[in-house]
């Protein structure tokens, strides 16, 4: 529960410096810049982490003595170091050829090289930390650090940017050391927990903790490449103010991702004791309720962020008002996401996950392709449908691949219930419109939307699980 606030929090926060502090107070070619220099560093991050914090979780309950521990965690800390110094030395030595490649469209990008190599070098530590403590069972100051610490330092850096007492280049450098300094906070938390012991000895099966970290950056990769590569590619075709103006369209339509983020800090234990104990038939159900809690939640949002989109719109600058098919097919992209429940859960904790690792960077390459062909084409919106036509490819295929391996599927009739619903309620309210100042048609619309929407789901108890929620909620 503390961990499901924490990333709320963290999300409104994110929520107020993105749709506000930096539409409002911040010029969209200076925005675009940070967009892109966080963008690439996050493609970056899981490489330079060479798949540990995933290593360490997994790993390191199989060592039971002290002394097989602390030369496990010897060789977690170091073995990013085989990636970390030859991209060091290459971002040294090749510094203006990697800045020419960033900046053929901007050249504003080009003093960016060593910014990006940090973040993305801090970003990988504290990952690594961050399973550090989690193997200790705690959890919660490591998901505050990650969700709410850079959040609530870009605030404070906006705020100072607002009355002129720092450049944008003070900005960024800021930016870095905030990335740096929650590193070194994650690092000794995790150290005041467990303090190492430098032991050089390699653990027996370390031929299986190395491939398995391989195998992990190619998984890392594919998830961060389908949810970053557009921006960083637009900065090679566009202006660098449409960077801005594509972030923002984005990060409204990630938000609809939220509850399932939450839910699947519940569901991934669960699914990794069923498939311990091979019980496909309390697989299956969890399957189908998580999908259809999750579809009913997406799908909402889906709606009261479509329906009073244009709205919101009015409420920034004109710039950022021309995402509106963006949103969409970003959000129905995690509409789909949410429809597939603990899709993921299952397949990485069962014996099939190098299959879909290595599938999954064939499908990254496809994201790249289609971002190459469409964004010349067809501008911000070309990203957004090579983002979703690259998410659909992806989904449908792990959708197939449990259901070849496991014979099991999340959907039901209930999904069926819930879509046509969706879908009356969508155009009902697409066509009721008011004529207020936009807060308060966002409101209205909102509210008559939310209550009609639970109304019906509880009347026609069409979810075992929401209904249970809402009868609680009632006689409260």
């Amino acid at each position: 529960m503390s961990n499901t606030i924490v990333t709320y929090i963290g999300f409104g926060i994110g929520a107020v410096n993105t749709l506000f502090l930096y539409t409002k107070f911040m010029q969209p070619e200076n925005y675009g810049l940070v967009q892109v220099v966080l963008s690439v560093s996050a493609v970056l991050m899981p490489i330079l982490a060479f798949g540990i914090p995933n290593s360490l979780v997994k790993f390191y309950s199989s060592f039971n003595e002290n002394r097989a521990q602390d030369g496990f965690l010897t060789m977690m800390l170091l073995l990013p170091l085989v990636l970390i110094v030859p991209i060091a030395l290459l971002s040294f030595f090749a510094n203006e050829a990697i800045g020419s490649l960033l900046a053929r469209e901007n050249p504003v990008v080009r003093d960016y090289v060593w910014h990006i190599f940090l973040i993305g070098l801090a970003m990988a530590y504290f990952e690594v930390f961050y399973a550090w403590v989690r193997v200790r069972m705690k959890s919660v100051f490591g998901n505050f650090m990650k969700e709410i610490f850079c959040r609530v330092c870009q605030s404070i850096l906006l705020v100072l940017f607002v009355f002129d007492y720092i450049e944008i280049e003070f900005f960024i450098n800021a930016v870095v050391v905030s990335y740096l300094l929650r590193m070194l906070i994650m690092k000794f938390y995790a150290y005041r927990l467990h303090m190492p012991k430098l032991i050089w000895n390699i653990p027996g099966n370390w031929r299986d903790i190395v491939k398995y970290s391989a195998l992990i950056i190619l998984g890392g990769s594919t998830a961060i490449v389908l949810m970053e590569i557009d921006k960083v590619m637009l900065n090679n075709f566009l202006p660098i103010a449409n960077v801005a103006y594509y972030g923002v369209a984005g990060f409204i339509a990630v938000s609809i991702a939220v509850p399932a983020r939450a839910m699947h800090q519940i569901t991934y234990p669960m699914t990794a004791e069923y498939l311990n104990r091979n019980d496909v038939f309390s697989l299956k159900g969890l399957y189908q309720k998580s999908s259809l809690t999750l579809f009913i939640i997406s799908g909402l949002l889906f709606l009261l962020i479509i329906l009073n989109l244009n709205d919101l719109y009015k409420l920034m600058p004109d710039g950022y008002a021309g995402g509106f098919f963006i949103v969409f097919w970003i959000g129905l992209a995690k509409v789909f996401d949410a429809l597939l429940g603990n899709n993921n859960s299952i397949l990485y904790n069962s014996d099939y996950y190098c299959s879909i690792l290595f599938f999954g960077v064939l499908l990254a390459l496809m994201a790249i392709g289609l971002n190459l062909w469409l964004i010349p084409t067809y501008g911000l919106n070309g990203a957004a449908i090579a983002s979703f036509s690259a998410f659909f490819v992806y989904n449908c295929l792990k959708l197939y691949y449990v259901k070849l391996k496991f014979q099991i599927s999340p959907f039901t009739r209930e999904t069926v219930k819930v879509f046509s619903l969706l879908l009356v309620l969508g155009a009902i309210f697409y066509y009721l419109q008011f004529s207020f100042h936009p807060i308060l048609n966002i409101a209205l619309k909102s509210a008559l939307l939310v209550l009609m929407y639970t109304f019906i789901l509880y009347r026609f108890k069409i979810s075992e699980d929401v209904n249970g929620v809402l009868s609680k909620f009632l006689k409260k």
